[in-house]
């Protein structure tokens, strides 16, 4: 993953921090000010107070009475100035800091780096400049807890693979260590070019011997049956001995000096034997490689063996 940070030079961040000092003092005066204020307004509140209780009294003339008046509103107009500078500051430094923060790289998650794509002096930017002389990133980062396997599978034998399954892996770099895995998702889109579809595959062991982009190849495990398992019928016969596939499936069975042509149900291919689930009995003989001519119900004759 790429870090993209704000574009800032070193001077850059010289000034901020200069104009974070600069606008915390101007802070600092603000308060001190606003105390000073505050204090004196006090006074005044104060003295007009008490020339208030004089005037009841005639004592002091109309003039000394509206001059404190004045004196304290000038001091309440003044805190509410000071306040608001104060307000200033402090957002000023928060802006500042802000700023100051967007300079230093973080990355989003732990990782290890892999790649380091900017140098030191060069320019850095979210976003793609003009002139190509900016960076849109400083280097690529990996999580090393999140490593995974993706496998093209022949579109053939998609329809073998489950989410779940268990799986076997195998680095190129170490092809004795057998690596326990299990199947994540089927990316649902197939690949026409390789007639491949893509398949994720989890890792259940950590180890530092796994980098990112090795070579890797991987066996897809058949998921354990629930429950005691049955037993299989049908027989087992030479693949030559079968014509076609799926329900087409006949083979052709020798008695009597005749063939008797048969539709089989056939199980999943073992090898250089089909497993024939329906349609022949255990100890009837075949017919091996019959050829398209034969139709069934002929007479044949063995041939002698030399």
């Amino acid at each position: 993953m790429k870090l993209k940070p704000d574009k800032c030079s070193p001077r850059c961040a010289q000034f901020l921090i200069w104009g974070i000092l600069v606008f915390s003092r101007y802070r600092a005066a603000a308060r001190s000010q606003l105390g000073e204020i505050r204090a004196q307004l006090a006074q005044a509140e104060r003295d007009f107070t008490r020339q208030q209780e004089l005037m009841r009294r005639d004592l002091v003339s109309a003039q000394s009475l509206d001059a404190s008046l004045a004196q304290r509103d000038m001091l309440r107009a003044r805190l509410g100035s000071a306040q608001e500078q104060v307000r200033v500051a402090q957002e000023s430094v928060d802006v500042a800091q802000v700023q100051l923060d967007n300079t230093v790289i973080r990355a989003p998650f732990n990782g290890v780096v892999t790649a380091k794509t900017a140098q030191p002096g060069e320019m850095i930017s979210p976003v793609s400049a003009g002139g190509g002389f900016t960076r849109t990133g400083i280097g690529t980062i990996v999580d090393m807890d999140s490593l995974e396997i993706q496998v093209d599978v022949n579109e053939s034998f998609i329809n073998r693979v489950t989410p779940g399954q268990p799986v076997e892996a195998m680095l190129n770099a170490y092809p004795d260590w057998k690596i326990p895995a299990s199947v994540i998702a089927i990316i649902p889109a197939a690949d026409r070019a390789k007639a491949t579809v893509k398949v994720r595959i989890a890792i259940k062991a950590r180890d530092a011997r796994l980098v990112p982009d090795m070579g890797v190849r991987v066996a897809f495990l058949e998921t354990e049956r629930k429950g005691p398992a049955g037993p299989v019928g049908g027989v087992v016969v030479p693949a030559e001995a079968v014509r076609g596939e799926g329900p087409a499936a006949v083979v052709f069975v020798y008695a009597d000096g005749k063939v008797e042509r048969r539709a089989v149900t056939l199980a999943r291919p073992a090898g250089a034997s089909r497993h024939v689930l329906t349609g022949v009995r255990e100890g009837e003989r075949v017919v091996l490689s019959p050829p398209e001519s034969l139709k069934g119900g002929e007479s044949v004759r063995l041939a002698d063996k030399t």
